[in-house]
């Protein structure tokens, strides 16, 4: 029953967690280039500044929104594997490791992405979508490039934490 509870508080914690990351990603990213949100992500959302006040409350919404469920996915993943683990309290020190390599990760993905985009794509064509009434291109280039290397982030972290996981198990043994 406790183990049950450990998965239960987890996934719950990793919702928020992933929640909170993407509210902070936004805003560092609107700062970057606010037509990245106001020329796509509005749009995507169907959302309009006004109805939450502003711009940077509507891109924290947008942001939580854009990320719990990553956090859900990955905590109902990673709480069930670890059940391989033999109680609940090496459940709760691993997990704790394993949200810290998560987020570590998807924050250095977040920043290579900046270099990406700020290096080489926005000095290059993209065959992504583009606004056409964009002022500056090369900041919403390099915002989607952070946007997209985060993404993959969630999912390097998804596998890391996965394999350390089992190298826990063996360790364990």
């Amino acid at each position: 029953m406790r183990k049950f509870g450990v998965i239960s508080s987890f996934i719950f914690i990793s919702v928020l967690i992933a929640g909170i990351y993407g509210i902070l990603h936004d805003q560092i990213t609107y700062s970057i280039s606010p037509e990245y949100f106001t020329k796509f992500k509005y749009k995507q959302f169907g959302f309009e500044p006004e109805w939450l006040g502003g711009h940077r409350q509507t891109v924290a919404v947008i942001g939580f929104l854009a990320t719990w469920w990553t956090g859900l996915f990955i905590g109902f993943i990673l709480g069930l594997l670890s059940l391989i683990l033999p109680d609940h309290k090496q459940m709760i020190s691993t997990l704790s490791k394993t949200l810290r390599i998560i987020l570590a990760i998807a924050i250095t993905t977040g920043f290579l992405g900046f270099l990406y985009g700020n290096f080489y794509l926005a000095k290059t064509e993209v065959s992504w979508w583009l606004p056409e009434d964009l002022i500056e291109k090369d900041k919403f280039i390099i915002v989607g490039s952070i946007h997209n290397f985060s993404y993959i982030g969630g999912i390097l972290g998804l596998f890391a934490g996965i394999v350390y996981l089992v190298r826990k198990k063996i360790q364990l043994k």
